[in-house]
């Protein structure tokens, strides 16, 4: 007695094979980079070499995120609809009242902005609402540039695959909270043997924005250090949400 043969046809095969490819496509779509919006510029850094392009290339790397990088503050309103993290890493000034009232409205609708570094000093004496609502406070001062600890004091998104400890040479601010700004969740902190801790990592506790401060950066022992790379894709990665 002789079996039947089940035959699928060619044709059939194909079809089933590429449904199956959809559904699985729609089950794990692949991710579109995170648009990031980073702002430069100003005075005592080199903007260029360390966050256009260092910074530029750790974010975007792997496809994780599409940098745009500027250091004229005027442009900033044009970018700004479509970005959906904010890395302001400059010190020079943002004088419109429009584009500070458009970084604001970016803050109150949930967005997740990056303060790097040079973001975090009390830079503008005429806009003392950036420091008190933004930062929660901010720096008058640092260190001599030298070395010094970095000690994580929790576990968080923004600081996962960090080591608890490690050591760099960098600026060390003096970052002081503002009682009367939203509060902030201390992530790691900065100390050496004749200076107190303090706050190097953390979260500002916005009411909608996702905020993280990072006073970390002002050369390349900074921003080729792989923990500070790990640290500012993390941040990159928990504030898009």
């Amino acid at each position: 007695m002789h079996r039947k043969k089940t035959f699928i046809p060619f044709l059939s095969l194909l079809l089933i094979l590429g449904l199956t490819s959809s559904l699985i496509a729609k089950v794990n779509p692949a991710k579109k980079p995170i648009k990031v919006l980073m702002v430069g510029g100003g005075s005592s850094h080199d903007f260029d070499k360390w966050y256009k392009g260092t910074d530029v290339a750790t974010l975007e790397k792997d496809g994780l995120a599409e940098v745009t990088y500027t250091d004229d503050p005027s442009t900033i309103l044009q970018y700004l609809d479509d970005t959906e993290v904010l890395f302001l890493a400059n010190n020079q000034p943002i004088p419109d009242e429009a584009t500070r009232k458009a970084i604001f409205a970016f803050a109150d609708a949930g967005k997740g902005i990056i303060l790097a570094h040079p973001a975090l000093w009390y830079n503008w004496n005429d806009w003392p609402e950036y420091n008190k609502t933004m930062v929660s406070g901010g720096s008058r001062g640092h260190n001599a540039y030298g070395n010094f600890n970095v000690d994580l004091t929790e576990k968080h998104p923004v600081t996962k695959g960090m080591p608890t400890n490690f050591s760099l040479d960098d600026e060390l601010y003096y970052y002081k909270e503002d009682p009367a700004g939203p509060g902030i969740e201390i992530l790691a902190l900065a100390s050496n043997a004749e200076t107190d801790p303090f706050p190097s990592i953390f979260i500002v506790k916005n009411p909608n924005a996702r905020i993280v401060g990072i006073a970390l950066g002002h050369d390349a022992a900074a921003h080729e250090l792989e923990a500070y790379q790990t640290l500012i894709r993390n941040a990159v990665k928990w504030a898009a949400k």
